[in-house]
């Protein structure tokens, strides 16, 4: 978030500090790795923003309906999709309380493959068939979260947002006015031309980021595989993992076992007798003793109240509200919804498009003054002191393996091959003289 990115710092800022030289170099190469996932997660998490908005858009025919006079039953709409394609388990069903909406309904179809159907309440037509890994914004959500490479591709991403937070850090220290440069010139606007211009970009753009930018990463970290992974095991460990029925947990049965089960359209009325707020969605018993599943889908978590109702009787079996959730279980669930830019409307929305775009320009501005410093056929690597595994250097890649497993880890490895191989071939060592 720095020149230390881009080019030499002023030797007046620096004051021949061997640590600074340290920090600056260790930024520079964590940048080689972090800047190109910054600029891809800025562009998909910045598009995946406005998911709804999009969706309206590219599916506008499937997902609005002229209004009719009379809606068929949703087992009628399910049988219209089951004469369409085979059906192997209806995994969801969800509708909007607005009448020129479509029913969308998720199952797996004769591949198993996880399936979404829009189907016109009124008519029973199925508009449109499509594997969910197949639409559009879940495309860009994969390409966001594993590159599209699945758990593999996740652990690439998991560790450039680990790299990130720490390269933010170090920028900070970097920027921080020392010298000759003064508080107001650390905050003033870009100005110049060439290559100036672009670092001092860098430097301003990064001091904005630095605020926008750490809070998304951190409230997205719980969706990782080994961060996240690891809070997860804290919180069952704890019992302030989350209560939510969705996923399984103490869910009771039906309290028979056979019978005729009751409408769907029962299912979502139980819904609107308990106060739950539309969009609904439900989930239908697996077996003849299960019961169904139920959930307000609004976009609001305090909003997202989940039911367990007899599938024979209609009985409300357990209730689940946001509020029953563990204090840490509901600041995660309201992180994710930050995240997402839903915690608190147009304003949430506003501030995260503003934090991509200031990522995406930060990570380009960074790259075009370092393009535009490094000498011809050298990376330009800031010359530093050698990195010794000195007892302060031991205590931080502690300290970092407890915080950031994945820095911990790759530090270790970045060390090892420095001292391995990187010293004897010269790559990644720092040019004698900046320039």
């Amino acid at each position: 978030m720095t020149d230390a990115t881009a080019s030499a710092p002023d030797r007046s800022q620096t004051t021949g500090s061997a640590f600074y030289r340290l920090v600056w170099k260790w930024h520079f190469l964590a940048s080689l790795y972090v800047l190109p996932f910054m600029a891809m997660l800025a562009i998909t998490g910045g598009i995946y923003l406005y998911k709804p908005q999009i969706e309206e858009v590219i599916y506008a025919d499937r997902l609005n309906v002229e209004i009719g006079t009379e809606r068929q039953p949703y087992e009628a709409q399910l049988a219209a999709l089951a004469a369409q394609t085979e059906i192997t388990r209806i995994r969801s069903i969800k509708i909007e309380d607005e009448p020129g909406r479509s029913t969308l309904t998720e199952f797996d179809d004769a591949n198993k493959i996880r399936t979404l159907a829009w189907i016109n309440p009124y008519t029973a037509e199925v508009l449109a068939t499509q594997p969910r890994d197949e639409t559009a914004m879940q495309i860009v959500r994969k390409f966001h979260g594993e590159l599209l490479l699945g758990d593999f591709g996740t652990k690439f991403v998991e560790l450039a947002a680990h790299w990130a937070i720490v390269m933010f850090i170090t920028g900070l220290y970097l920027w921080w006015p020392r010298g000759q440069r003064t508080v107001k010139k650390a905050f003033s606007p870009p100005s110049g031309k060439g290559r100036s211009f672009w670092r001092e970009t860098h430097l301003f753009i990064g001091i904005l980021a630095a605020v926008l930018v750490v809070p998304i990463i951190v409230s997205g970290l719980p969706w990782t595989d080994v961060w996240g992974g690891g809070l997860r095991a804290v919180q069952e460990q704890t019992g302030t993992a989350s209560k939510s029925l969705r996923f399984g947990g103490d869910v009771p049965n039906s309290i028979a076992s056979e019978g005729t089960p009751i409408p769907y359209e029962q299912v979502f009325a139980i819904a609107r007798a308990e106060g739950l707020v539309a969009p609904y969605e439900t989930r239908p018993p697996r077996n003849t003793e299960a019961a169904y599943w139920l959930r307000s889908a609004s976009i609001n978590r305090a909003e997202q109240t989940e039911l367990i109702i007899d599938q024979y009787s209609g009985m409300v079996l357990k209730r689940h509200d946001f509020a029953d959730n563990p204090a840490l279980a509901r600041v995660v669930s309201q992180g994710i919804s930050f995240h997402q830019g839903e915690l608190y409307g147009w304003l949430n929305l506003a501030q995260n498009t503003l934090a991509a775009i200031l990522a995406l320009v930060l990570s380009v501005s960074g790259f075009v003054a370092w393009w535009m410093r490094r000498p011809v056929g050298s990376l330009g690597v800031p010359a530093a002191p050698d990195a010794s595994l000195g007892t302060g250097m031991i205590l931080l890649v502690i300290g970092l393996s407890i915080l950031f497993p994945l820095v911990g880890a790759s530090l270790i490895v970045a060390l090892i091959l420095d001292w391995l191989i990187f010293r004897r071939v010269g790559w990644f060592q720092g040019v004698s003289k900046a320039t």
